[in-house]
């Protein structure tokens, strides 16, 4: 099996986790386990706006890197103290469900469509991450798309055990 096609299938996988976690309510001051390196905390609001900012973000960066080739590793990411994440956090975690649902539902079909479309060898091209060094593209998508879209389904999945409450 292909990378390609590897991540494509736990695309799927993670898009219908949050499509369910999606029509469930969630009792507001619910707060997901603390993240074992920040301590940090999040309500679902701040899950699904993180979401909805992060998937654009991170299809560009990979976009950055493809281009770039194989040559040198062309500098891309940023780290969790990144002013523009904090802020659309802060700034969209109060929007309605529907609304972070409709933003991060067409971003995964923009991910799916750009990994259907870049060729097999322009996943070994490489970027420079600020902390993380270098990574290949093939790594970029699984750490900062695919596999944080599972992290994050896996968030709501623990706030909807504790919180689920049935379709909105």
């Amino acid at each position: 099996m292909s990378s390609r096609t590897e991540l494509l299938q736990r695309l799927d996988a993670v898009e219908e986790r949050l499509a369910t976690r999606a029509s469930l309510r969630v009792t507001p001051g619910v707060l997901t386990g603390a993240d074992p390196s920040t301590g940090e905390q999040w309500d679902a609001g701040q899950v699904w706006a993180h979401l909805a900012e992060f998937i654009p973000y991170w299809i560009e960066q990979a976009r950055l890197v493809a281009a770039a080739g194989v040559d040198e590793p062309v500098e891309f990411g940023r780290t969790r103290t990144d002013p523009g994440r904090v802020g659309a956090i802060e700034r969209d975690r109060h929007q309605p469900l529907t609304v972070l649902w409709s933003e991060t539902h067409a971003d995964i079909e923009w991910l799916r469509r750009l990994l259907e479309s870049v060729d097999e060898g322009s996943f070994a091209a490489r970027g420079l991450h600020p902390t993380l060094g270098i990574m290949s593209l093939e790594r970029i998508v699984d750490e900062f798309l695919v596999g944080h879209l599972e992290e994050h389904a896996d968030q709501l999945d623990e706030l909807a055990g504790d919180s689920g409450t049935g379709p909105r």
